[in-house]
């Protein structure tokens, strides 16, 4: 496990015994618990938009970004990371309905 894991597991359980958070807050965070994130190329975020039958327009309101973040991510110009990364990982998953 990491040092900053450590250390929020560690800050947790002093919560935990002084009563400010619940056992069911605690939770020691491993690896294993975080799913892994697929990483998308431009190709396969155009691909997935496309099997969803969305435009850039409309794909861009459900992921809450611009269409230029759309245009950009399936040109290869910009990378998907953090929450869009998250949401798209969902949308393969799940598909759109799954956003909603």
């Amino acid at each position: 496990m990491s040092n900053i894991q450590d250390t929020i597991n560690d800050l947790a359980q002093g919560l935990y015994k002084a009563e400010i958070i619940d056992k069911k807050t605690l939770r020691n965070l491993t690896d294993q618990d975080l799913p892994v994130l697929h990483e998308f190329t431009g190709e396969e975020i155009q691909q997935l938009r496309k099997k969803q039958k969305l435009s850039q327009s409309v794909f861009a309101k459900y992921l809450n970004v611009s269409p230029a973040m759309i245009r950009g991510l399936e040109q290869g110009k910009r990378h998907a990371h953090g929450a869009i990364l998250k949401l798209l990982n969902i949308v393969e998953r799940h598909g759109i309905s799954g956003l909603l």
